[in-house]
């Protein structure tokens, strides 16, 4: 992006000095509280967060760290402008209203489904149908595994597939008032994961393993319908493991709006003290963030084009009026536009239900679901286990 800009912007008096750690094995987020904290010239004037860990920086212990974009001159007129999808907008808000974060990727959930397995049991592969079929709601989602399962289908590869559309449409987040709260929504996870788990509507795989990865391409224990996720699941996951299914996929609207993923991008509060320095900030956030020009990155983003002369990948980008004027067909999706169900999949999704201890208590609640649902655990044990892990691992109390 940073190569880019100055590609486009020849006159900008700037440059990059980029840090680079993984998000992995933990390193990322000590080493960026440090440089913050320490301040002065080795802390970064930007800085990245991603959705496991950005509330930390816009609303959480960090937050005091962030710029208000208010004050780099990006204000909310610009936001309304590009079209931004608010929960990504909510996600990148203070608690007391001050945006401090932008994406540049939407990270809306769709429904990625196979177009044969489509047509052999509902009759058609057209997204508005099947649309239908599998939602809104659970209860027509199961009937559609049912209808999947007496042909030898399977409806989704794990329950982990379900997992986060469940999440992402909670009413709320683990923590209310300082204390743990199993949502409702949530607290269902463990019964629709043992529905499908009885029912053998699912091959009962878990997400980011190999047998995952082969019911992407049809080799599993039984055909797989299809998959929950954002444009990168399509384009950056199951575009190197779809092999021989590729272009027997289509894209729909799921049975619930929901997010998964994205990354957030804040501005060092320090920076608004050096004018020069404040321009060339808030200069390179806007055309990431909010420029909907056919040179802003986001066009190139959403188009494949940022590499001149060569087609790269076709993303979901944070502009709604970007990807409106935007060509989202991918061959992997037999040629459909894709932006036709991210756009509705963007402004479905709510980011009010995020806490900055979710990557962790994530793993405990699915692990203690897995339990329950292989019978290991009554469904009373597994919610007492999790509670108390909580309570062991971060100190935090259940309601």
């Amino acid at each position: 992006m940073t190569t880019k800009y100055l590609e486009t912007h020849p006159d900008a008096n700037v440059e990059f000095k980029t840090t680079v750690i993984a998000t992995t094995d933990g390193a990322y987020q000590p080493a960026l509280d440090q440089a913050l904290a320490a301040g002065g010239k080795d802390a970064p004037d930007i800085y990245a967060a991603e959705a496991a860990f950005v509330l930390k920086y816009t609303q959480g212990d960090a937050s005091t760290y962030a710029a208000n974009y208010s004050d780099l001159g990006l204000d909310d007129q610009m936001v309304k402008d590009a079209g931004i999808a608010q929960y990504s907008v909510d996600i990148g808000t203070s608690t007391d209203g001050q945006l401090k974060g932008l994406g540049y990727q939407a990270t809306g959930g769709a429904f990625i489904y196979r177009r044969s397995i489509a047509k052999d049991v509902f009759g058609t592969d057209d997204p508005a149908t099947i649309k239908e079929a599998i939602g809104p709601g659970w209860d027509k989602f199961f009937d559609a595994a049912a209808k999947l399962k007496a042909k030898g289908y399977g409806i989704v590869s794990g329950d982990g597939d379900i997992w986060h559309p469940i999440e992402n449409s909670s009413e709320k987040g683990w923590i209310v008032d300082g204390k743990l709260h199993i949502d409702p929504k949530r607290e269902e996870f463990l019964d629709l994961s043992k529905k499908l788990k009885d029912n053998g509507y699912h091959n009962d795989t878990q997400d980011w393993t190999e047998a995952w990865y082969a019911d992407m391409s049809g080799s599993g224990t039984k055909p797989i319908f299809g998959f929950f996720g954002p444009a990168w699941l399509i384009n950056y996951t199951m575009s190197g493991q779809v092999k021989d299914t590729n272009g027997d996929w289509a894209v729909t609207e799921p049975p619930t709006g929901f997010f998964w993923g994205g990354t957030w991008l804040l501005a060092n509060k320090n920076v608004v003290q050096d004018e020069a320095k404040k321009k060339a900030v808030a200069d390179f956030i806007k055309w990431v963030t909010l420029d909907t020009s056919e040179t802003g990155l986001q066009y190139y983003w959403a188009n494949g084009t940022i590499k001149e002369g060569e087609q790269g990948t076709k993303d979901s980008v944070a502009s709604s009026v970007v990807m409106s004027k935007s060509n989202g067909e991918v061959p992997l999706l037999g040629g459909q536009n894709m932006f036709d169900v991210f756009v509705p999949a963007n402004a479905n999704a709510s980011g009010k239900n995020l806490t900055q201890y979710d990557e962790t208590i994530n793993k405990l609640w699915r692990d203690q679901v897995r339990e329950y649902t292989s019978g290991n655990k009554s469904r009373d044990d597994a919610i007492a286990t999790f509670k108390q892990q909580v309570k062991d691992q971060l100190g935090i109390d259940s309601e």
